[in-house]
């Protein structure tokens, strides 16, 4: 019998981001998350007639500053449409968003997946406002809450390039690191700010047609992106092979089934009766206003990958764990630059004693008390062979919880290291007295008994002595006799 006919995936991604402003799109309501309900609002937010929108001129640079970093071109001219559709959360019964001229168009997104590079597309990048947020509190009712309506919201939409529930995970991840670096958004998905709605269709390989899609509506956790891709692709193959149709339609996840569950027919374009915003001029970039935001973006976190690979000599890993937040990474490229040029020993210290307590205390890098130049000290206090590595650690531990330089503590614990064979030497003799079944051993072939002997020199010495001298003076007595 001829082979099953490979089945593939395909998934565009649409994630709606809400922009990091001090108010609405277009008036003046605050937009401070968890406020009670309905007390940020306005005749503009609550679409009153007579009300006019005024655009939120640091969210229009928002989007700009997103879609130049996505790599996108900017369309000199963007103009605002009304999206008509009904829904209790939508008080005007229209959205004010952009249609067939967003800001930004044809960007593009890198991610690795197994060890390979995919290159996601992005469609596009407009602006838009959020509607409001429907609650079911009680039985048979929903209230709604309209603090969230008319916040300022992105949309990056992407071309149809997603083709498994692992890449559309590493897409979110990446997109959510470049838009953090960009300092648009706090990306928080727990509060809403980022919801992902991935629209997924099946097919078999060699067919050129794409399959009728399903969208999954404003997820908004990685790990129900993953669950719920995965079995939609399964339920879509499935129906596949047996020949059933698929309905287009938008599509919710049920944590209790661990499943997706239909919420209504998937509406087309033309369906939403787009046309331009009469109440809102169109925007223009001109080229200085674009060369003046792109200049004010960062070293984006695939670049610093990139650098912190070939020209610092870190593994894949670790480079990734360094630009994992632009904090961390502005960190750590602080102390290379005072640690001229030991950007290894640098970065093997941070993402092993550094991040165990910054993971462990839950503290923001921007408020740890150890100050990049404070660990380029510890490491020379290293260098010098004041302080052995495990009384290093023992002083980084109070230098977090303190703030105190690393000299202060050494002095003031009386941490310096034991490096002088005068010092070392009685405390070395004394262990061979006290351990003569270890050094019996030792002499009869079991040389790994020298470690065990390290160890009890160093317990003596509270660790501050030289490891490589204790192990020296070991050998040459033990050897000797």
């Amino acid at each position: 019998m001829p082979p099953e006919p490979a089945i593939e995936a395909v998934i565009g991604m649409e994630v709606h981001i809400e922009l990091d402003t001090q108010s609405k799109m277009f008036c003046g309501c605050d937009t401070t998350f968890g406020a009670p309900a309905n007390t940020q609002c306005c005749p503009v937010c609550l679409g009153l007639p007579g009300s006019l929108p005024v655009p939120n001129r640091q969210a229009v640079e928002h989007v700009l500053r997103a879609a130049l970093a996505l790599g996108c071109r900017i369309n000199p001219h963007s103009i605002f449409h009304r999206k008509n559709y009904f829904y209790p959360d939508l008080p005007k019964a229209y959205q004010i968003s952009q249609y067939d001229i967003p800001i930004g168009s044809d960007g593009v997104l890198d991610i690795q997946v197994g060890g390979q590079t995919r290159r996601i597309r992005i469609h596009r990048v407009h602006l838009e406002e959020d509607t409001g947020k429907l609650l079911h509190v009680e039985r048979d009712t929903s209230f709604v809450d309209y603090n969230r309506s008319g916040v300022p919201l992105m949309e990056v939409v992407t071309e149809p390039d997603i083709h498994s529930a692992d890449e559309a995970r590493e897409y979110l991840l990446e997109l959510r690191r470049v838009l953090l670096y960009a300092s648009v958004s706090d990306c928080r998905m727990e509060q809403g700010s980022m919801r992902c709605e991935p629209n997924i269709s099946v097919r078999y390989a060699a067919d050129p047609e794409l399959g009728t899609k399903t969208e999954l509506k404003n997820l908004n956790s990685l790990r129900v992106v993953q669950l719920g891709t995965e079995y939609e692709i399964r339920r879509q193959s499935q129906a596949l092979c047996e020949g059933k149709p698929l309905v287009q339609e938008t599509r919710r996840w049920d944590e209790a089934a661990q499943a997706t569950a239909p919420m209504r027919t998937k509406e087309f374009a033309h369906d939403y009766r787009y046309f331009p915003e009469p109440d809102l001029a169109p925007l223009h970039f001109d080229a200085a206003w674009i060369a003046r935001v792109r200049q004010t973006l960062p070293e984006l976190p695939a670049a610093r990958r990139q650098r912190y690979t070939q020209e610092y000599g870190l593994t894949d890993y670790l480079a990734g764990v360094l630009t994992e937040e632009r904090a961390l990474s502005d960190y750590f490229d602080a102390a290379v630059r005072a640690y001229r040029g030991k950007p290894l020993q640098v970065a093997n210290w941070m993402q092993s004693d550094f991040l165990r307590l910054v993971n462990a205390e839950q503290t923001p890098i921007e408020a740890v008390k150890v100050t990049p130049e404070a660990l380029t000290d510890l490491l020379r206090l290293l260098d010098e062979g004041v302080i052995s590595g495990k009384i290093a650690k023992t002083v980084f531990e109070t230098m977090y919880a303190t703030g105190k330089p690393p000299r202060q503590i050494v002095e003031e614990q009386g941490l310096t290291q034991i490096g002088g064979e005068d010092d070392l030497t009685p405390i070395v003799e004394q262990v061979i007295a006290e351990q003569a079944r270890v050094v019996s051993d030792y002499r009869n072939g079991q040389t790994g008994k020298l470690n065990f002997l390290v160890g009890q020199v160093m317990k003596a010495t509270r660790g501050r002595a030289n490891p490589q001298t204790v192990q020296d003076l070991l050998r040459s007595r033990l050897d000797a006799e």
